[in-house]
């Protein structure tokens, strides 16, 4: 009776190692057929360059923007918030605006500390690091941007060779008239805060963007 348990114990133990060695090279398949094995979270990004239209203004001015944004959440200590925010982010930012009257490009370029996503959409800030001779006096100052990612644009090509004048992407910033401080009598710029930014108001005529939208991670455990 003991040597038939015995038996049949053995039998399970030898059943249950063939079945972890299938298991083992059923899993070492699966990684060299080219699938990459999940490697934590999705994190946001904004990518992509594109001139713009303002609505209101009609001029032969060319305005670009060019983003190249990375979420990273909880990497910038803050006082009081020593794990840093879910909302930090690492990246550049380039602004590029031709003067057709003073026949000038006016550049400047900027570090990005905060990006926000949500489907097709996002906002992100920057602390303007660099501006060209004649422009404006931004740098140390944070701006804020807003994207809407169309999708495809009209003639069918992806975000990578955009066409022109068929995009359906947009694109806003924090300055030009719609960050004031109401009821002062020269009507200041406000301050810019992180991730702040109004509505994607400016339509693209050439080139695009791309939104990767992700959600806000918790804090990091311990």
């Amino acid at each position: 009776m003991r040597s038939s348990s015995y038996r049949k114990m053995a039998a399970t133990l030898a059943a249950l190692a063939v079945l972890g060695t299938v298991a083992t090279a059923s899993a070492a398949s699966a990684d060299d057929s080219g699938k990459k094995p999940q490697s934590g979270p999705a994190y946001a990004k904004v990518t992509g360059s594109a001139e713009f239209a303002l609505p209101y203004v009609k001029d032969d001015d060319i305005r670009s923007f060019t983003f190249d944004a990375s979420a990273a959440p909880y990497s910038r200590p803050l006082p009081g918030i020593p794990t840093g925010l879910p909302t930090d982010a690492r990246g550049t930012v380039k602004i590029s605006h031709y003067s057709a009257q003073r026949h000038v490009t006016y550049t400047s370029e900027g570090r990005v500390d905060c990006l926000v996503t949500g489907p097709h959409t996002a906002t992100l800030t920057a602390v303007i690091t660099k501006v060209s001779p004649g422009g404006p006096p931004w740098v140390g100052k944070r701006m804020g941007f807003s994207v809407y990612d169309g999708g495809k644009d009209e003639g069918g090509k992806g975000h990578g060779g955009k066409g022109h004048g068929g995009s359906r992407d947009r694109v806003g910033f924090s300055w030009n008239g719609v960050n004031l401080l109401p009821g002062t009598a020269a009507a200041p710029e406000a301050e810019v805060g992180t991730c702040m930014a109004p509505a994607p108001y400016a339509p693209v005529t050439k080139g695009g963007y791309t939104v990767q939208h992700a959600d806000l991670l918790p804090p990091p455990q311990g």
